[in-house]
Formats: structure tokens, sequence, C-alpha cells
């Protein structure tokens, strides 16, 4: 474990082998337990936290021996969140696959990854709680509505190498989705930058020539009356590339609060949609020793009943 210092104070903590490559939020998170997370992306927001004496971003990547300025900071409750006995079995029964190396989990939609913004826990939270002691680290994450394959690592070395292949997009990622519209192509790419935006609309990314490069390939599966049911792989892993995309097309995800206009979410609500349509489905990579991995998540039977509703 990395060697820290009193919390009351700034401190120093250097990290060690098992945290290379991870992402400085995570690690702070899992530094400054019981701290929100909005404190956490103001701290490295405001320079306060620094990595070997210089400024930083969330995304920041971490290499043992690397020396990580933390300041003062304040727990938003004491004691441990209370996890209850249904949740735990369900993450426990959502769990695709576990060996010494990672673990593949179903994660269920309405289930944050981890906490802040108000939530006490987060899946992560969840695992740890039942896996007292155990090395646990989200590789990559997933929206608190969208369902399906999340991986995590049980070890440093296993962190480094997955962390690695998400970033150089050398990792499978295919999601189902239900598109508001019809397409009007088989397959269609979109090869458009993102950018997140600021102000009031934080959180929202859009297409934006100056943005991060992003591309997504949109595979028609069923085409209905007024949606498409589609599959959809990701070549890049920026936030929301899926749902800003499928805006940029002017097909936005059904059930989105964010990028899907009003009067479209209400009408979907009606229909019994209770949650964006967005489904992890299908997690592909190969690991140090050559061998590859394909993990599948069926799609949620509440999902497939807004399938079966709908009209050709």
């Amino acid at each position: 474990m990395s060697k820290t210092h009193n919390k009351s104070g700034v401190h120093a903590v250097t990290v060690d082998r098992n945290r290379t490559g991870q992402r400085l939020d995570n690690f702070l998170l899992n530094q400054l337990k019981g701290v929100p997370k909005s404190a956490i992306y103001r701290m490295i927001r405001t320079g306060q936290v620094r990595i070997n004496g210089k400024r930083c971003k969330a995304a920041s990547r971490l290499d043992a021996g690397d020396q990580v300025r933390i300041p003062p900071a304040h727990t938003r409750q004491a004691g441990e969140a209370f996890i209850s006995e249904s949740v735990s079995e369900q993450v426990e029964e959502a769990i695709l696959h576990e060996d010494a190396d990672f673990l593949v989990i179903n994660k269920p939609s309405g289930m944050a990854v981890h906490s802040g913004s108000g939530l006490p826990w987060g899946l992560i939270d969840v695992l740890r709680n039942k896996r007292p002691g155990e090395y646990l680290e989200l590789v990559h994450r997933l929206d608190r509505e969208t369902s399906g394959c999340l991986v995590l690592a049980r070890n440093g070395s296993a962190l480094n190498w997955l962390a690695t292949q998400f970033r150089e997009g050398k990792v499978e990622k295919r999601y189902l989705c239900l598109l508001n519209g019809r397409m009007p192509e088989p397959v269609i790419e979109v090869d458009a930058p993102l950018k997140k935006i600021q102000g009031e609309r934080q959180g929202v990314v859009e297409v934006c020539a100056d943005g991060k490069p992003a591309l997504s390939r949109f595979r028609l599966l069923q085409a209905y009356r007024d949606a498409s049911y589609v599959e959809v792989e990701l070549f890049t892993g920026r936030t929301h590339q899926i749902r800003a995309h499928a805006k940029h097309l002017g097909m936005a995800l059904a059930g989105d609060g964010r990028y899907a206009d009003k009067e479209s979410v209400r009408t979907w609500k009606k229909r019994g949609l209770k949650r964006v349509f967005l489904h992890a489905h299908r997690l592909g990579f190969t690991m140090p020793t050559g061998i590859s991995h394909v993990f599948d998540a069926p799609l949620p039977l509440n999902l497939r009943k807004i399938l079966d509703e709908q009209e050709t």
C-alpha cells in the first residue's frame, strides 16, 4: 500500500507499484474514503493536488514512485455506509468471470460504479465490503443508468495492463441501444470529436471541431416504426460517446434524459422505459499471457420487453 500521513494536513503519498497506471481520481477516491467526489475533483481542478510538484488532471496516470500531494480533506460522514445483504447478493450474482487478475461483472442499471454526488456507496464499495483486504480497482467506468460488462482489476499489474489496453483502443467494446428514429443505412460510422460543455450543462458533451477524437460504428439490428435497435462498437472511449454521437445523428437514445428532448423521454416513459436504453453487452481483451477473453452480458429483461412491444 502507499504510505500516507495524517489527513488533517497537507501530506504526500508515494505511489507503489500496485498503483502503476491508475487514474489520479480513482487513486484519490481510495485514499480519501468518505470525502465527496465533487470535493476531490475540485482539489484537482484548483491545483491543490500535485504529482511530483506539478499540476495534474483527474485522468492523469500514476507511475510507481510518484509523489502525490494531497491537501486537507473533510469526510462526508462518520462510519461506513450501510450496504444491505440483498444488494450484496445482487452484485455477487452479477459476476460473469473472476480469476486472480480481474473480475467482470454485469453491472445493474441504476447502480453507480463508485460513491459520490450524494451516493454513500457504489458497486466497487459493495465488492470491497464482501472481500475485505483484497485488491479491487475499477479499470473503466459505466454511467449509473447503463448496464452491462464492467471489468475490475485484482492486482496492480492487471490494472496497469488493462488500463493501457483501454487507453490504446485495444479492447473490443460493443453496446446495445435503441435510437429515436429509423437509421437510413444499415451501418453508419461516426467520426466526430467530442468536447465537454462548461457552465450550466456541465457533464454533457457535444460534437466540436476542437474536441477529442471519437469514433463509433452503429450497426442496425432491427428497424421499428419509429425506432432502431442498434449495436454500437466503440473505437475510442470518450465520456457519453454513444449518447453524444447518437444525438449528432439526430436520433438520441430512447429514454436519455440528458441528450434526448423532454417530449421524447415522456413518450418512452409512457411505453414503460424508465431508463436510458443503453447496455454494454460485449467486452473483449487479451492479457499478457496471450490469452484472449470475450464476455457477453444478455440484454436485461426490462429492455427486452420494450423491444417486444415495438411496432415494425
